[in-house]
């Protein structure tokens, strides 16, 4: 896909797996997954795409995000995404900029391996409410303070929205992760939209009040999402979640839908 004179394109790293009716409730209804089983699968499970997305520009090659890294359980299967990048034309030396919507373990896999940068030309960009949450923070998780502290002399924080380069904005939206951010590709009146976990599957994306159970903040991470769909419901704008495919949100008879598109069209 191409926004202006910035192309797009999904890197994939593997896929997750985690029980719909664990990870995501509709507060007052007994069973939401009811009405939409079918984006269940048959043992009940939301299916996770796991990734980023890189962009290109004339002279610089972005990763938003980098996936899950090495890991292979009973839920998650990573491990493809340095070889998604080759099919791609790009090996780790080029990438100049990797810009994190948010830092839980399945958004860094690649940031970092066995203590050694993985992209050691790049400048690594994340909130700063992240990266104090996840790494300074005396209750920050030990696994990724290994993960990431490596970082930290490649790394710059952000504090507010800003533009990181021409047609690239950050805009920050906490609820899911305190820093978590959305980034705003666009030219002229077209715009993609790469939301990180503001959803982590289409049914957040036309009810804002479903519960994610990973959102430290469940209200903020909702009033979010009601505030995003109010944006988009019925324009033409792409929305690129991390964990489920391109798709737009319309309105059909006075109700929402999310309809999936393909990616290079």
């Amino acid at each position: 896909m191409r926004v202006g004179t910035v192309t797009i394109e999904p890197v994939y790293d593997g896929y997750g797996q985690e029980p719909g009716r664990e990870m995501l409730r509709l507060p007052g209804v007994p069973d939401p997954w009811a009405d939409c089983a079918h984006l269940l699968d048959d043992a009940g499970n939301v299916r996770l795409i796991l990734g980023g997305f890189l962009l290109r520009t004339a002279d610089r090659v972005v990763l938003i995000d980098a996936g899950v890294g090495t890991i292979n359980n009973d839920k998650y299967h990573g491990g493809q995404f340095l070889e998604s990048l080759r099919q791609l034309g790009v090996t780790p030396g080029e990438v100049t900029d990797v810009v994190f919507t948010h830092l839980h373990f399945d958004h860094v896999g690649w940031a970092t391996r066995r203590g050694e940068i993985v992209f050691p030309n790049a400048t690594y960009r994340v909130h700063r409410a992240d990266w104090a949450h996840f790494v300074e923070s005396p209750g920050a998780d030990p696994g990724a303070v290994r993960k990431l502290t490596p970082l930290t002399e490649r790394l710059e924080t952000i504090e507010a929205d800003t533009t990181l380069l021409p047609g690239l904005d950050a805009r920050h939206v906490p609820g899911h992760t305190p820093g978590s951010m959305i980034f705003v590709l666009s030219s002229g009146a077209e715009r993609v939209l790469l939301l990180g976990d503001v959803a982590h599957s289409p049914v957040e994306l036309v009810d804002p009040a479903w519960e994610a159970v990973f959102d430290v903040d469940p209200v903020a991470a909702s009033r979010v999402r009601a505030k995003l769909i109010d944006e988009v419901t019925g324009s033409p704008d792409v929305l690129a979640a991390a964990h489920f495919p391109f798709g737009r949100v319309v309105a059909i008879g006075g109700e929402r839908q999310f309809r999936f598109l393909d990616p290079f069209h």
